[in-house]
């Protein structure tokens, strides 16, 4: 038995994959998805998403739907000056058993910062905050939804930690993980931030990268 934490975090909060990537006719319907909400970052960007180069990401389920993170390349042109764009977000749905996934939503964002151009990186993530977490009080934090790509060799499984607790992990696959955890936790002291930290077969961690640290 353990006795009551003054930090009682939500642990494991997400259901794990039940599907390490979508495929045929489903891919095609959530690509349609994240197409329209790229589409809308055109100007911004300077630039267009190039469907073909979508990289689907293992699903999580939380609150009553499922996400699937996705990141593409831009129609950049080679040879171009400009900076290359990539795109990145999820598309979300509620699965019912026996029906056709409905209520398909996508959220988009891009970026000119890419591990392409930054060679020193260790893993390449993305995050997007899809719920919020209330304890008692005004205590609380954002439910996140974190998916990344490592970039060293020998990684098998992911860790999202706070506080030097683990609230959440994941295994590598095809190069590609999928974390939900809380993060940005208040009213506990000071402000708490995750970590996501890589590990290898022997679980010796490989690399630690915080969500609000520059890589």
């Amino acid at each position: 038995m353990s006795p009551p934490t003054g930090r009682p975090y939500p642990r494991y909060i997400a259901d794990a994959p039940q599907e390490k990537a979508p495929y045929g006719r489903f891919q095609e319907r959530l690509a349609d998805e994240f197409a329209k909400a790229c589409e809308a970052l055109t100007a911004e960007a300077n630039t267009s998403l190039d469907p073909a180069t979508n990289a689907w990401f293992p699903e999580r389920a939380w609150g009553g739907r499922v996400y699937v993170p996705v990141i593409g390349d831009s129609t950049q042109p080679d040879g171009s000056s400009e900076p290359r764009v990539e795109f990145f977000g999820h598309v979300s749905f509620v699965r019912s058993e026996g029906e056709e996934p409905s209520d398909l939503r996508a959220a988009a964002d891009f970026t000119d910062v890419t591990a392409e151009d930054n060679p020193e990186w260790k893993v390449d993530l993305n995050d997007d905050v899809i719920g919020e977490w209330q304890a008692d009080g005004d205590r609380g934090g954002d439910v996140t939804l974190i998916w990344g790509l490592p970039m060293v060799r020998g990684a098998v499984a992911a860790t999202a930690e706070l506080d030097e607790q683990v609230l959440d992990q994941a295994a590598i696959n095809d190069g590609r993980f999928t974390l939900v955890a809380v993060d940005a936790v208040h009213g506990f002291g000071d402000d708490h931030y995750l970590d996501v930290v890589l590990w290898d077969r022997r679980m010796t961690p490989l690399a630690r990268e915080s969500l609000y640290e520059s890589q």
